[in-house]
């Protein structure tokens, strides 16, 4: 990577409050990000799980967001493809599309929770096959494709066919969307192998972009996103404070899981779960120490698993665009964006 990379913002929509406070919450912190220069936001989609995120329906969420905002871009991080019906997420993208001006990124996955996958028909065991089949769907309605019964997408898909992207765990996923020229989205954490526990995140995610550019076709424009935990605050003892809850929270859940996370102490639980938090010295320093950023096009950060009140995520958004971003050369857009109140009720100015 030559340029520097440039910031996005990733909600899961996690903040402790009822689902519409929860939106209400999420729009005013993406405002809050236009603010200060960050360039897109991205947005998590989860069924049925309060404690895993709180937004079923993405595009519902991001035409809201459009119309609260003026500059920055919205993706989806990510849809689950596989529990989809392929051309309602096209005809739902184009839509949001239009109605943001341009401004929406298309992120997907295979998922998830497996006991998700049962209210919508579909067998965990068999996602990544399904998600291929309706992959092709997919790129077939937005490239304005034939796709059954003489039919092509309306309205047409634009561009929105370059701006799809793909989170991938694995090696052969970023290979997958390489082929295709697709943006490769990277995870804030991931499992380790049994036999590696202690294996850094580099070494995990390195081997998935090298993948991601071998399998690019020629004169196709890397896209490398990677989203990080980062917790910043004035005082390190507030960021220990929510960690220690956050952090052993988000340690017991992947547990549940059936993934190991080794250690106990909170030192061992922020270094198990790849969280930067801190000061904004502190921070900038534990985001220099981590490889794979010098080879991301964006950093994308959250707050989870810290999963601090909103008003401290504010802060956190702020010193990140304004110390911790100057501090490594990373790119923000300072005064681009129109300045923003704090919404009041869903979807409101406050006076």
């Amino acid at each position: 990577m030559s340029a520097a990379p440039s910031l996005a913002f990733f909600t899961r929509l996690l903040d402790e409050a009822p689902p519409a406070e929860r939106y209400r919450l999420a729009t005013d912190q993406i405002r809050h990000a236009e603010r200060f220069g960050i360039g897109r936001a991205w947005v998590a989609q989860h069924h049925f799980r309060a404690a895993e995120g709180g937004l079923p329906s993405p595009f519902v969420f991001l035409a809201h967001v459009a119309a609260a905002t003026s500059e920055i871009r919205l993706g989806t991080g990510v849809v689950t493809l596989p529990l989809e019906g392929p051309v309602r997420v096209a005809e739902d993208a184009v839509v949001a599309d239009l109605l943001s001006g341009g401004r929406i990124d298309l992120g997907l996955g295979s998922g998830g929770t497996p006991s998700s996958f049962v209210p919508f028909g579909q067998d965990a065991a068999a996602k990544s096959v399904v998600y291929d089949e309706k992959l092709a769907l997919l790129l077939d309605a937005l490239d304005g494709r034939e796709i059954g019964g003489g039919n092509t997408l309306h309205p047409a898909g634009g561009t929105l066919s370059d701006r799809v992207w793909q989170a991938t765990f694995s090696p052969a996923g970023g290979a997958r969307a390489g082929l295709h020229g697709h943006g490769l989205l990277l995870s804030r954490t991931q499992p380790r192998p049994a036999s590696t526990p202690h294996a850094s995140l580099a070494a995990l995610q390195d081997p998935i972009i090298d993948s991601y550019l071998a399998a690019l076709p020629a004169g196709v424009r890397p896209r490398v996103t990677a989203s990080r935990t980062v917790f910043v605050a004035d005082d390190r003892r507030d960021a220990l404070r929510f960690a220690e809850v956050g952090l052993r929270r988000a340690a017991e859940g992947f547990r549940r899981a059936g993934q190991s996370i080794p250690g106990d102490t909170l030192d061992e639980l922020i270094l198990a779960l790849d969280t930067h938090l801190g000061t904004p010295d502190e921070v900038a320093a534990s985001l220099a120490a981590d490889p794979t950023l010098a080879r991301a096009d964006e950093i994308a950060f959250q707050v989870h698993s810290v999963d601090a009140p909103h008003d401290l995520v504010l802060r956190s958004i702020e010193l990140i665009a304004t110390e911790v971003a100057p501090a490594l050369g990373w790119t923000t857009h300072p005064g681009v964006a129109r300045p923003v109140e704090s919404l009041g009720t869903f979807g409101k100015e406050t006076p």
